[in-house]
């Protein structure tokens, strides 16, 4: 293990904090009340500072590093990087609010930093803005990927960035079509840029104020869910900046690299992903169905307003946004489960949503219905394709191993809240394990769309911020820090 370059890529991310934590500053000073909200400028003055100290601190230790990225070093950064962003992005939730511990603060920072969007904080309107705007811009940095981002400025890492970006996004690298992995990425970051902008921009057309449009846009592209309304977008009570979030969570939780190919008028980067075509069939399938019950069962006045709570809540569950306009604890079991159903499966590889990702299931569908066939063909040679392209027997082995991982993964988690929080029911305990590991922000029973993750003991917010992040970088990167076999040196 090349502990120096793990120490310097640390600084990095540190320093991308520290500057995040300026800005936020900057904004306490200017729009917040200052007899008010003073104690918000000391906050995010003083996590700047302390950030800036550890930066420069890891940045001493590993100046002398070689610049090569291997796997081990790939994981640890990443592992170590996500685990380090959510503690010190905890600071000014614990510096600003008294009534708020440091295990719930680093709570809030892991569901910022890794979209989930679930919270420990109520009466939202009464928090100091700028607040509210770090809320909003972690989810919009941990969207894309805190990694993707640093990794972008890095060019000393040469190939070596090119390992980043394939461990810790769920897109594969060579996907992105350029002799320079960092010419990738920065197109990538300037499609996120456009991308929000035009989201502020349609929901300030929609009637949203600016600073209410800055933070939505952040919290809808980078598929989070943090609002600055205690009842969500619920509260704005606008049909308009209802149907502008649904398009741009859509978009969200689409992979990021068709898109691109799709700007240079490369069309075929569509038609031939059966993942992204899955995906809106899903949306389509699960938004007509859901429409058309509330609309003739659950006493819908118009069709327009039962489609739109229906698409609204299948993409914003599905994309793992985690946006209410309606109450779905009190939705028919049926409608529910379908919710649940779509938890697991996320949205597309490349993007921001979380949850299992349509590719996987897509793969171990056609595996499934290999193994049948084989059961009476037993010498049936067929090839496995995905989007176009062959998928081999390593990728085919990954998938399976990812998807058992998480399972195991997921049933620990339940019975560990279960067993941490005795009172809380079977279906809060499920949809609350769901909620934190597949990064969705709300589940059902006690923890549902009009509830929060207060009422929780310390050890069970622990755990429950550790499932974000497991869920966030996709198991391995964490998992891998408890593999004693890499920390040992070369």
């Amino acid at each position: 293990m090349n502990y120096l370059l793990v120490f310097k890529l640390q600084a990095v991310i540190l320093t991308a904090l520290t500057v995040a934590f300026s800005g936020s500053a900057l904004l306490a000073a200017t729009i917040d009340d200052p007899q008010e909200h003073y104690p918000a400028l000391y906050g995010f003055v003083l996590s700047a500072l302390l950030s800036a100290a550890f930066a420069l601190g890891f940045f001493i230790l590993g100046r002398n590093s070689k610049n090569v990225v291997f796997r081990r070093e790939a994981l640890a950064v990443i592992g170590t990087g996500w685990l380090s962003a959510s503690i010190f992005g905890a600071l000014p939730y614990f510096l600003i609010l008294p009534e708020v511990d440091i295990v719930s603060a680093i709570f809030e920072s892991a569901s910022g930093f890794t979209t989930t969007g679930a919270s420990v904080l109520s009466d939202l309107e009464t928090l100091p803005p700028s607040l509210l705007f770090w809320r909003s811009i972690s989810q919009w940095i941990g969207g894309l990927g805190v990694i993707v981002f640093f990794v972008a400025v890095l060019s000393f890492l040469g190939a070596g960035s090119k390992v980043l970006f394939s461990k810790e996004s769920s897109a594969h690298s060579t996907e992105l079509d350029s002799a320079r992995i960092q010419k990738g990425i920065f197109r990538l970051m300037f499609l996120y840029f456009g991308l929000t902008a035009a989201c502020i921009g349609a929901l300030q057309i929609a009637g949203m104020h600016l600073f209410d449009a800055v933070n939505h846009a952040f919290t809808t592209l980078s598929t989070g869910g943090f609002s600055t309304r205690s009842g969500s977008v619920a509260d704005y009570q606008s049909p308009a900046i209802e149907w502008t979030i649904i398009v741009f969570m859509a978009i969200g939780g689409t992979s990021f690299i068709p898109m691109l190919r799709l700007l240079r008028k490369d069309w075929s980067a569509v038609g031939k992903s059966s993942e992204i075509k899955l995906y809106y069939t899903i949306i389509v399938i699960a938004g007509t169905f859901t429409a058309l019950t509330l609309l003739f069962a659950d006493g819908h006045e118009t069709i327009e307003s039962s489609l739109r709570a229906s698409l609204f809540q299948v993409i914003s569950v599905m994309t793992t946004t985690g946006f209410a306009t309606e109450d779905f604890n009190l939705w028919r079991p049926g409608l529910q489960l379908i919710l649940v159903l779509l938890m697991i499966g996320g949205g597309c590889s490349g993007s921001t949503a979380g949850g299992a990702k349509i590719i996987r299931l897509i793969i171990a569908g056609k595996i499934a219905k290999l193994q049948i066939e084989k059961s009476y063909r037993s010498h049936v040679v067929r090839p496995l394709l995905a989007n176009g392209h062959k998928v081999d027997r390593d990728a085919q082995d990954t998938v399976m191993v990812f998807l058992i991982t998480l399972a195991f993964t997921t049933l620990g988690g339940i019975l560990l809240v279960s067993l941490l929080e005795p009172n809380l029911s079977i279906v809060g305990s499920v949809t609350a394990t769901l909620a934190c590991l597949y990064n969705i922000g709300p589940g059902l029973a006690e923890v549902g769309p009009t509830e929060n993750f207060a009422a929780f003991k310390s050890m069970t917010k622990a755990v429950l911020a550790i499932l974000m992040v497991l869920g966030r970088v996709e198991l391995y990167a964490i998992l891998v820090l408890f593999a004693p076999a890499l920390w040992k040196r070369y």
